[in-house]
């Protein structure tokens, strides 16, 4: 997994809940390819991973907040979105955002129910 871009943690836990900074489309360091279809799914796999490391997993997500740079590109997120939680789904708001950084299209973050 990518050291974090910026001075935070990537995931903390407080009580029974895991709390997980945004998530972007990176791999290696590298934004993926496929635009928003592809950063989403990355995304989802890195939250994925995040979410591992802390005896978590996707499926014990309650809320999203999702960051598009272009809200005209909801739709194929959705889709992504969709293919990469499966038939969970958390409670979830998306928001339009200037810009995210590395030149991101779509950032994911998450609050995780998970008893000690």
């Amino acid at each position: 997994m990518s050291k974090p871009l910026g001075p935070y943690t990537p995931a903390v836990r407080a009580g029974d809940f895991i709390f997980v900074s945004g998530q972007l489309g990176l791999r290696d360091g590298a934004l993926v390819d496929g635009g928003v279809a592809g950063q989403t799914a990355q995304a989802v796999v890195n939250l994925s991973e995040r979410l591992a490391e802390m005896g978590a997993a996707l499926t014990d997500v309650v809320k999203t907040t999702c960051f598009l740079v272009d809200m005209d590109t909801f739709a194929t997120f959705n889709e992504a979105y969709i293919a990469g939680f499966g038939s969970h789904r958390p409670a979830r708001s998306t928001i339009a955002v200037r810009e995210l950084p590395a030149g991101g299209q779509v950032e994911i973050e998450a609050v995780v129910y998970k008893p000690v």
